[in-house]
């Protein structure tokens, strides 16, 4: 996988692939950057990623998945874009930084048009208004949080509480005080200060996670 910008967010995803056991070539055309992730990366080349001619050269044609990490050059982001949608990777990540960008970047085909900043915004606004512990955005309109069993849940099961039929959410996972979180069953038994974690619509589990019971 190339990862292209490695300012902080292309240099943790970069760092967190190479954790998980993938290749990386990371590029920027900062000689700062690329010295900062030598030894850290599978490769780093300092190059213009809007030379298609050097993108030819560092083989980008055959890499399977690529993703623009430029933040705060819009024009190197799109242009970026653009080029390796043309030479043919079949899968093109790019970060947005503004819902403008995204939508530039959506109009040209890119594949994944990622929010980091958007989706981390949302995300501590709901865990600092305590509507949640967390709050994931997997789709446009489907999420997952994670918040605490409330005392009026004490000891009824999961096909009692009817969650899916009443509230439009599933539970799909809770965890004891202590223990790790296991995956929910209609006779899994909830208890005051177990935590679940709820998935659905935007607006359920919002709703759900709101309610306070």
């Amino acid at each position: 996988m190339a990862v292209i910008g490695l300012g902080r967010f292309g240099t943790a995803l970069a760092l967190e692939l190479v954790k998980s056991g993938r290749e990386v070539l990371g590029i920027d055309s900062d000689e700062k950057l690329v010295q900062a992730n030598a030894e850290e990366l599978t490769q780093v080349v300092q190059a213009n990623s809007t030379d298609e001619d050097a993108l030819r050269e560092l083989g980008i044609p055959d890499f399977d998945s690529a993703v623009v990490a430029i933040g705060s050059d819009l024009e190197a982001s799109i242009l970026t874009a653009s080029l390796l949608l043309q030479l043919g990777v079949p899968q093109v990540w790019a970060k947005a930084t503004s819902v403008s960008h995204g939508r530039i970047l959506q109009q040209l085909g890119v594949h994944h048009v990622i929010f980091p900043e958007m989706d981390m915004g949302k995300r501590v606004a709901h865990m600092v208004s305590g509507e949640s512990l967390d709050y994931i955005q997997l789709d446009e309109d489907f999420v997952m949080a994670k918040t605490e069993v409330p005392e009026s849940f004490e000891g009824k099961t999961l096909s009692e509480m009817q969650f899916r039929s009443l509230h439009g959410v599933t539970v799909v996972a809770t965890k004891k005080p202590n223990d790790n979180y296991k995956p929910s069953f209609p006779e899994t038994v909830l208890n005051t200060g177990d935590v679940m974690i709820v998935a659905g619509r935007t607006k359920k589990v919002e709703e759900f996670c709101r309610m306070g019971w």
